[in-house]
């Protein structure tokens, strides 16, 4: 029967995307492998594949359409023998192109996902609700369209009672809406619900006819938001109002740092290659999380998870929002490995050419902002991390030397925010302490 593909989590984080393009038409055969549309999520424009072969017997979803929920069907694939007159659900609307509308709730009620559609590379969305697939005394599955079940358990139909005229014994509509009342099981007393304690409210914000009406006789140009900017603003609402955050500060040495990376890059020049302040850094803090192994630790609910290796996340602003691609194995990279592995991801990150698994994990990341100026500032967590080290620019400033003469040095301020449900202060202080000796003794990271 004909087999519906449905709108895939091409993201961990994805609820909705944008059906940017179409890349084959109603009556194209297609195989396994097959590319078969474009799909912006909330961090990419990805390309989606076939897992099935058929031909596409119909398209749901016009190419533009935004806001199309995860799980929505989008398309149906014909198998061999089959045409389109076995579907339908081409009678029902299309979603409206450049809408953020949810799809209709028809749509939400259609069947499991075929292997393979609707899924994504990370965890799968919680599956859309659905009527169970109905089976007769023997056990055996009752085949129905998806119209044809929706319409059934609105009027309180048992399909197990109706025969199908359609394709191979299939309930079609027509099955349903001929069905006498007789069919109907027998209802089943209702049971009391059990009384629950009222939640307390959420504090919510001005709406947004509150805030327009403020700004009513101003000038203004209302900004869109995209799927990157919502799912921005919703992690960071989430990480703020359910993490329990600290912060400790401390301002690091850099000059034997700036020395020693001058010297090493004359030596790269041949091969080039140029290392930045923040490859160092990124090394210094993947070789703390070993030396602090309990605080190489991410929040799971009810439970911690510590890992073994370095994972380390480094934010990389792009046009609308930002990425956090994830340097795995950090500790036993070697500076320039990291310095170009890290070049490559930024550039696609700016691209937005990233695959999930490269800006899903870690358990640590680094927020710089010196490139800009900014001397110190607090980052916010990207949760799952337990701790995020924000790195302003290094100022030339006055310091006491070891023989107590006032000297001047390169200072670079540095904040970690730390989850404390994963992390306590004592543990935070001694990771901060080895990413200080790290960066303040250079050589070291090379031993």
């Amino acid at each position: 029967m004909p087999t519906e593909i449905l709108m895939p989590a091409l993201s961990p984080t994805m609820e909705e995307g944008t059906l940017a393009k179409w890349l084959v038409k109603e009556g194209d055969a297609v195989t396994a492998g097959d590319l078969l549309a474009e799909i912006e999520t909330d961090k990419a424009t990805m390309e989606f594949e076939a897992v099935d072969e058929g031909t596409v017997g119909k398209i749901l979803v016009d190419e533009g359409t935004e806001g199309v929920k995860v799980n929505t069907p989008i398309a149906v694939l014909l198998e061999e023998g089959e045409d389109a007159a076995d579907i339908e659900t081409a009678a029902e609307p299309k979603p409206r192109a450049a809408s953020a509308e949810a799809a209709p709730a028809e749509a939400s009620e259609a069947t499991a996902p075929a292997p393979g559609y609707g899924r994504g590379a990370g965890p799968e969305p919680a599956p859309t609700k659905a009527p169970a697939a109905p089976t007769d005394e023997s056990g055996e599955r009752v085949f129905a369209s998806p119209l044809a079940r929706r319409i059934a358990a609105e009027k309180g139909l048992d399909l197990t009672r109706i025969s199908g005229s359609g394709p191979r014994g299939r309930i079609v509509k027509a099955d349903v809406e001929a069905a006498r009342p007789e069919t109907a099981p027998a209802a089943a007393p209702a049971a009391e619900p059990e009384p629950r304690p009222a939640a307390a409210a959420a504090p919510a914000g001005p709406s947004a006819e509150a805030v327009a009406a403020m700004y009513a006789d101003r000038s203004y140009e209302e900004v869109k938001l995209d799927g990157m900017r919502k799912t921005v603003a919703a992690r960071l609402t989430e990480a703020k109002q359910t993490i329990p955050h600290f912060y400790l500060r401390r301002e690091i040495r850099l000059d034997a740092l700036l020395a020693f990376r001058s010297q090493l890059n004359k030596q790269l020049e041949s091969r080039g290659l140029k290392l930045s302040v923040n490859d160092f850094i990124i090394k210094a803090c993947a070789l703390a999380l070993q030396s602090v192994p309990a605080a190489n630790a991410v929040w799971a609910g009810d439970r911690i998870l510590q890992l073994k290796p370095s994972d380390v996340a480094v934010a990389v602003a792009v046009e609308g929002g930002l990425f956090t691609p994830v340097l795995r194995d950090a500790e036993m990279k070697s500076l320039s490995a990291l310095s170009a592995e890290m070049k490559d991801l930024a550039t696609r990150a700016r691209d937005r050419k990233l695959s999930p698994d490269e800006y899903q994990g870690g358990t640590f990341a680094v927020s710089n902002l010196g490139m800009y100026g900014i001397e110190n500032f607090d980052a916010v967590i990207n949760p799952p991390h337990g701790a995020i080290l924000a790195v302003g620019t290094g100022v030339k400033k006055p310091v006491v030397g070891e023989d107590g003469e006032v000297t001047t040095a390169t200072m670079m301020s540095v904040t970690l925010s730390v989850d404390h449900r994963v992390i306590d202060g004592a543990l935070g202080a001694e990771v901060l302490q080895h990413i200080v000796e790290n960066l303040e003794n250079p050589m070291v990271m090379l031993a």
